[in-house]
């Protein structure tokens, strides 16, 4: 049993958002512990990610944040993180005839950022799409495979060099203490002045706890399933295939194609798994736009994705809780965006300034604070 300690900063979740800012904050001198209640840093969410980078997909300020992280993503190779940690891969944006309204508004959104290119040079590119399924299509050449184990893993390492990350340390208990906070878990009790409450799914739960109230997070199911591609087709250069209104997906995925039929089911925080019917609309989705036969299914699986109502992050102190911070709601698009998120949550926490690369994409504080109107409700 571990004895009673002090810590400055507690950092509670190990997924993606906790690991990388714990990370941002132990380099910047703060002492810093991360709490995961699983035996392994992103169990859940951080480890079933769709693994996309698309400064082209998400709510604004998701975008503005997957810009601000490109840089981190290109940053040249190191001994601790040998490999790059992008792999092109261009994003088809599928519309069929009836859904060209969905294709024009996406294009107008989006600028030069995509280009309008014909049914045949889709297929070009993607020789699977049936002949007669499509009516638009857009082509997103920024894209890319993210490598999210090793980007996990640095930021791991990072805080390693000054900080602690604690496994099977699920929060029990939580309240003020003074001018700071009692952390209860199965390892023993911890103090410290400052909480970061990066729990995934958990957030709301563990906000209730806190008494620093709730955002509204409703964690969503999302379900996917990996098969093989047609006999003879090499898939490792096709491009992702996204429908314009975000009805399935399909993307190479180790000599694989891994499919999801883009489900949002609302579900309580838990170890999500998939449902037989959400399977079974993924296969007829994808077949209905692709010619991809089915005879097994090798893996199957489900993720949960937490949005609050205006589908953008929450990073800020909880006005009702001094010293709690949110840093909660990344939705699915939390991997290509946490090296800026992370570097702006760390940023509000010291009380500093955003980094001006980061507010030059236009993000803001208010963009992500717990107190804007959009939660209200």
């Amino acid at each position: 049993m571990v004895t009673a300690q002090t810590r400055g900063i507690v950092v509670i979740g190990g997924g993606m958002a906790g690991a990388s800012v714990a990370a941002e904050l132990a380099l910047a001198g703060q002492d810093v512990l991360l709490l995961e209640r699983e035996s392994q840093p992103g169990y859940h969410t951080t480890g079933r990610s769709a693994a996309l980078f698309a400064p082209t997909y998400g709510p604004a300020v998701i975008r503005a944040l997957t810009r601000a992280s490109i840089a981190a993503f290109n940053a040249p190779p190191t001994p601790e993180r040998p490999h790059p940690l992008l792999r092109q891969r261009d994003v088809l944006f599928l519309a069929r005839p009836d859904q060209q309204a969905e294709l024009e508004a996406m294009q107008a959104e989006l600028g030069t950022s995509v280009s309008l290119i014909s049914p045949d040079a889709a297929r070009a590119l993607l020789p699977i799409l049936q002949d007669d399924y499509l009516g638009g299509v857009l082509l997103d050449q920024s894209g890319a495979d993210i490598d999210v184990e090793a980007l996990h893993r640095h930021y791991l390492r990072q805080l390693g060099t000054t900080g602690e990350a604690r496994m099977k340390a699920e929060v029990t208990g939580l309240s003020r203490d003074g001018q700071g906070w009692r952390i209860e878990t199965p390892q023993g009790e911890i103090r410290a002045e400052m909480v970061i409450n990066a729990a995934g799914a958990w957030a709301d739960v563990l906000g209730g706890m806190a008494g620093a109230g709730t955002i509204g997070l409703t964690p969503k199911r999302r379900t996917a399933v990996l098969v093989s591609p047609p006999a003879g087709c090499a898939v490792e250069h096709w491009p992702m295939a996204v429908d314009i209104a975000e009805q399935f997906y399909l993307r190479p995925d180790a000599g694989k194609l891994l499919l999801s039929p883009a489900d949002e089911t609302p579900s309580p925080p838990c170890d999500a798994q998939p449902e037989e019917l959400d399977v079974a609309i993924c296969i007829d989705r994808i077949q209905t736009a692709f010619d991809l036969p089915v005879r097994r299914i090798e893996h199957k699986w489900a993720g949960l994705r937490s949005f609050v109502a205006d589908k953008a992050p929450v990073a800020g102190f909880a006005p009702s809780a001094p010293g709690f911070f949110w840093l909660a709601g990344q939705g699915g698009y939390g991997i290509q965006s946490a090296p800026a998120l992370a570097r702006t949550a760390a940023a509000l926490v010291l009380g500093q300034p955003i980094p001006d690369d980061i507010t030059a994409e236009g993000v803001t504080a208010q963009a992500l604070s717990p107190l804007r109107k959009a939660l209200a409700a």
